[in-house]
């Protein structure tokens, strides 16, 4: 993973709505300023390597963010969603909204539609940003508008799909969504060492980065020590996906995450096997849905 030349480019133009943490992370890593990871100094070397430096900035496909009100802090129902958003909006090829009050969520792509964007992305790390119902009102409404919209529940399971050209190419130029890994393994002695690794696609969190700096020049003899530090990385980073059981998953995102990048490392050394994967997200990690 040595700096190279940018490797990821896009014209595409970003909206972004956010409130809290997860949304100032999220516009970290698609900045990729010095220093922006959250575990900077924890990849179990002495220093920060700047493993993402001169790879990518889309700094200047940002045409604007707003930080929101806090949704908990909003009455729970609103009638003019109008009041509570910026009195001008850029116009941009995608909006993305990160937790923010469901009235406005559903009111947005009307707005959208107006200026001309092409996706609406709804990213949900935690169950309560937007409920599975709230989801297919949007999605419905989006329809009718002919806007994409996905509301990937984590972030992190977003992929290209046929219906969403635009989405697509977030996922493809800007590397992010599902992660994905390049591999070189090696065999000693009933050993196995990842020689390299090359990030391919990243968690939009940006995790799939300091995951391959902690799994660089790794030693494991069996699976399970590989999934165990895997895991321990995904953890460290620290992984924004709630812990809070979601009702349609029957799962938390956090999980869903952690088996996301699992397998994707399964995929990038070669692994055909059981990868104790919950037979009730199989088709959210496999992507068979």
């Amino acid at each position: 993973m040595e700096p190279m030349q940018p490797r990821f480019r896009s014209d595409l133009k970003l909206t972004i709505f956010y409130h809290g943490e997860f949304g100032e992370r999220f516009i970290a890593n698609l900045m990729n300023y010095r220093n922006s990871c959250p575990s900077f100094g924890a990849c179990g070397i002495d220093a920060c390597v700047q493993c993402k430096e001169n790879i990518y900035s889309f700094s200047k496909n940002i045409i604007a963010s707003f930080g929101m009100i806090d949704p908990l802090n909003m009455p729970d129902f609103i009638e003019e969603p109008d009041d509570f958003l910026p009195k001008e909006l850029p116009e941009a090829d995608i909006a993305i909204a990160i937790n923010l009050h469901p009235d406005i969520l559903i009111s947005l792509p009307v707005k959208l539609s107006e200026l001309g964007y092409s996706a609406y992305i709804v990213p949900v790390e935690e169950p309560r940003w937007c409920s599975a119902g709230l989801a297919r009102q949007i999605n419905e409404k989006c329809r009718e508008l002919g806007i994409e919209f996905a509301a990937p529940k984590p972030f992190c399971i977003l992929r290209e799909s046929k219906e969403h050209p635009t989405i697509n190419r977030f996922v493809r130029e800007m590397g992010m969504g599902y992660p994905e890994f390049e591999m070189d393994v090696e065999n000693t002695d009933g050993w196995k060492r990842i020689a390299s690794i090359r990030i391919v696609r990243s968690q939009p969190c940006g995790c799939a980065w300091y995951v391959g700096i902690r799994l660089r020049e790794l030693e494991f003899s069996d699976m399970r020590g590989l999934w165990d530090s895997v895991s321990e990385a995904h953890h460290s980073y620290p992984c924004t996906a709630s812990m809070e059981k979601d009702n349609e998953l029957n799962e938390t995102p956090l999980h869903i995450a952690g088996y996301a990048v699992r397998h994707a490392v399964d995929e990038a050394v070669g692994y055909v096997g059981d990868e104790e994967v919950p037979e009730h997200i199989r088709h959210i990690i496999y992507g068979d849905e």
